[in-house]
């Protein structure tokens, strides 16, 4: 399975690093049906398709944030309930962040409207159908820093991608 991960470095080493979050949170005799589920759909989608690795493993670490309790808040501002002007995803607060409050959290990612759209499709749509959108350039990018960041800072672990070469 997954033969096109075998004969394509930058993809195994994408595959290895997912690999290394799964083993970190998981453990024997735990129930991990959904995280096994979003793993193998994951390498799943390293392997045949033609995505964005950056934006495939920065789905992968919402998507497993939330199966293990750390959804963020989508719908309103974790501040003041407001459902307009959600223009910032605060890291300390797990959710996204209006415009108002958003500035007295220094700590706060400023994101554009796909990129909200697509945390949002992340935390809602079907697990077979999680890497069926597509972000321009700018979108995967802040992405993948609010992912990191997200990941690492409720995992309480830095991950870094490491090259092989």
């Amino acid at each position: 399975m997954f033969y096109n991960i075998r004969t394509d470095l930058d993809k195994l080493t994408y595959a290895s690093y997912i690999t290394k979050i799964v083993n970190d949170v998981t453990t024997e005799n735990q129930n991990s049906y959904n995280t096994l589920k979003l793993f193998l759909n994951t390498l799943y989608a390293i392997s045949e398709t033609d995505k964005s690795l950056d934006l495939i493993t920065s789905v992968f670490k919402l998507r497993l944030l939330k199966i293990l309790g750390f959804a963020p808040n989508t719908k309103t501002c974790v501040s003041c309930k407001t459902e307009e002007e959600l223009t910032n995803f605060s890291i300390k607060d797990n959710g996204f962040k209006c415009k108002n409050c958003s500035k007295q959290d220094p700590g706060s990612i400023e994101m554009k409207e796909p990129t909200k759209n697509a945390i949002k499709y992340i935390m809602i749509s079907d697990p077979k159908k999680i890497f069926s959108f597509s972000l321009s350039e700018e979108g995967i990018k802040e992405l993948e820093l609010i992912s990191n960041i997200y990941l690492n800072e409720k995992l309480e672990k830095e991950y870094k991608l490491e090259k092989l070469f």
